[in-house]
């Protein structure tokens, strides 16, 4: 099988699959190959973080053109997967010289298939782009050609959780990912000072509690599948619940504004997490830590794209906040703005490259030490 992902998080995507029990798995770009049997596969949906799709390979062959593509694809058997009465939909991927555009490639598979199945059976399955019974993948690079059958359906990005956003929400597979890549492990305090709608201090506590991350989903394609099996299926959701621990640190989100903090308090309601999760309205700027104890912070302010915001001024108030009432914090943001991280005053201990959506961006660290502020507990003490 092949696990999808966003760049940069292959080598977090290979040890979630390894720690899962994955055998061969093997990371690429924007993607990680892996073995495990019809189980795994139903695990590797619920339970996986960092994958957007998990796809499953059923054919190999080049290509040479459109009419090479059309040939191989009705030549093959469709019968284990698909009848006349069913529906289904094809997504296409292409890195070719030979192929110009994923949607005629597209089109020329659905009607591979289509052909193949009215000349054979007399009767044809019918396209449905927003609830196939079988969603099919194509991707050809160069001359080879993959089809897959897809697992997920939606993108495993929809944790079903989410009904409330804002202007500029961060995607959950990102968010999750961030999480990851910072080490937070649950072993902590947790703060995200800008919280929109909720979502890092919700993939923060799955992460810290081992709740599977697209528990709360509608359902994944594979559920539509011919040899799809309900008792194993519930098996895995048994078996991957029982794997839940408890947290007994504080995970808070702060937002200024009273429209965010009521969306992300209805996140976190639908997520089944409002006992590990405290939503506040307060402006960060005007805060400071809560206890003496270690802090894990990460935050996705305003980069100027979507959220107008005074650059320079902003950032500089990022770091002042951050020096001023954060001490024993180990602080992380993520931005594409890369000039206005001069602003912030701190010397970054870790720099990591990230993509959020088409944006380059970057996944800075600031380690701020107790310093002054330790000394003065000590004294008051």
């Amino acid at each position: 099988m092949v696990a999808k992902t966003l760049y940069g998080f292959e080598d977090i995507l290979a040890r979630e699959l390894r720690n899962l029990g994955a055998i061969n798995v093997t990371p690429g770009v924007r993607n990680v190959s892996f073995e495990g049997d019809t189980g795994f596969m139903y695990k590797a949906n619920l339970c996986l973080r960092t994958a957007i799709k998990i796809i499953k390979p059923i054919k190999h062959f080049k290509v040479k053109n459109e009419d090479d593509l059309y040939q191989r694809i009705y030549a093959m058997d469709w019968s284990p997967y698909l009848t006349a009465d069913d529906t289904f939909a094809i997504d296409a991927t292409i890195f070719s010289d030979a192929f110009s555009h994923s949607l005629y490639v597209a089109q020329k598979t659905k009607d591979a298939i289509a052909d193949s199945f009215r000349d054979r059976k007399g009767r044809r399955p019918s396209v449905d782009l927003e609830n196939p019974d079988l969603r099919i993948n194509i991707h050809i690079h160069k001359e080879h050609c993959n089809v897959s059958l897809d697992s997920s359906g939606a993108s495993l990005h929809h944790r079903g959780y989410r009904t409330a956003t804002n202007i500029a929400p961060i995607n959950e597979v990102l968010a999750a990912g961030l999480l990851l890549l910072s080490g937070w492990d649950g072993q902590c305090d947790f703060l995200d000072p800008m919280c929109g709608s909720g979502t890092i201090p919700i993939e923060a506590a799955m992460i810290a509690c081992n709740i599977p991350p697209n528990i709360n989903r509608k359902g994944f394609a594979f559920e539509k599948w011919k040899d799809f099996d309900p008792s194993l299926y519930e098996k895995i959701i048994a078996s991957s619940l029982n794997k839940v621990r408890e947290f007994p640190f504080s995970i808070t989100g702060y937002d200024k504004a009273p429209s965010a903090v009521q969306k992300a308090r209805e996140n976190v309601a639908n997520a089944n997490l409002s006992d590990y999760i405290q939503i506040e309205q307060k402006n960060f700027f005007l805060s400071q830590k809560a206890t003496e104890r270690h802090l894990h912070l990460l935050f996705n302010p305003p980069y100027g794209e979507r959220l107008p915001v005074e650059m320079e001024e902003f950032y500089t108030h990022i770091g002042n906040t951050l020096k001023r009432g954060y001490p024993g914090t180990d602080a992380w943001l993520i931005t594409s703005n890369l000039e206005a991280l001069k602003f912030v005053g701190l010397r970054p201990s870790a720099k990591i490259k990230v993509y959020n959506s088409h944006l380059e961006s970057r996944l800075v660290k600031y380690a701020i030490y107790e310093g002054s502020k330790k000394a003065k507990y000590k004294t008051t003490s």
